[in-house]
């Protein structure tokens, strides 16, 4: 695996790669990697050539009170991990090699952003779409994989490579959970152990959800027994929102229709995590 750690270097590899006509495959992470990011790497070598993977804690997608500082960053150990997944090439940029100090220029979607946590981050997804637009520019990929933890995310660097015109395929993979059904997040390893057992009830409240909305109960119902649920099983925590959304427009959605599909999102603070977790139900 070759580690790069400027820009000029990953396109000179890229383009000797493109030169032999192979598919490139990208997934960007911020590293502190596990299975979920483990699962978008192993579907990129089955289907690409070449497989990029990028490990860089963006700062311009985290807010003054939030975790920059304290994200986790095992660099070793995910170096290790790559090599054992037998990534091609790593692009490990500092922030200095990734933006000029008096950086100016910033790529913003203004309308999935609205919502859901576009709301509490203020400022969150235009930092996540100019990092992302800059490692396109940079990779070059065919393809590019996330996950559907992040199914705002995806939406929006979804809607940004149409919008923008970007040649490159974006890929959604599905949620990869714990046995107790928690979703698999680097920001996990912030819960205590009686934090952790806790955090299990996030699932299950989506599951419930699922039932409500199978059962075909009104959406502001389905959101008033999810609420209730989380704050019975875990009296501590602090919830953002928990939203039953139409799933392209990621607008709240007052009543459900037949063969409609639903998307029951929702974010929640325990402890010193910030845990996001949806389901998608097709009605």
């Amino acid at each position: 695996m070759i580690v790069a750690r400027s820009i000029l270097k990953v396109r000179k590899i890229i383009k000797k790669v493109k030169e032999k006509k192979k598919i490139v495959g990208f997934v960007p992470t911020m590293g502190a990697l596990h299975l979920g990011h483990l699962s978008l790497i192993r579907k990129a070598k089955k289907e690409c050539d070449f497989v990029v993977v990028s490990i860089f804690v963006n700062p311009i997608q985290f807010g003054p009170q939030e975790d920059y500082k304290r994200y986790p960053r095992p660099f070793k150990k995910d170096k290790k991990i790559l090599e054992e997944e037998k990534v091609d090439l790593l692009f490990y940029p500092t922030a200095k090699v990734m933006y000029f100090q008096n950086f100016s220029t910033y790529v913003e979607e203004v309308s999935l952003s609205k919502y859901l946590c576009g709301k509490f981050r203020l400022g969150h997804f235009r930092g996540v779409t100019t990092v992302v637009a800059k490692l396109f520019n940079i990779v070059s990929p065919d393809i590019s994989y996330f996950g559907q933890k992040d199914f705002q995310q995806a939406q929006i660097i979804k809607r940004m490579v149409r919008d923008l015109n970007f040649p490159v395929k974006i890929k959604v993979l599905p949620i990869v959970r714990e046995k107790d059904g928690l979703a698999m997040s680097s920001r996990n390893s912030y819960l205590t152990s009686s934090e952790r057992k806790k955090a299990a009830f996030l699932y299950q409240s989506l599951k419930k959800a699922k039932v409500l909305i199978k059962q075909k109960e009104n959406p502001q119902k389905i959101r008033q027994v999810v609420v209730r649920f989380i704050k019975e099983k875990i009296p501590e925590s602090k919830i953002d929102y928990v939203e039953v959304a139409d799933p392209s427009t990621l607008e709240s959605l007052k009543t459900i229709r037949k063969n409609q599909k639903v998307l029951v999102a929702l974010a929640v603070h325990i402890g010193k995590a910030r845990l996001i977790d949806n389901i998608l139900v097709k009605v």
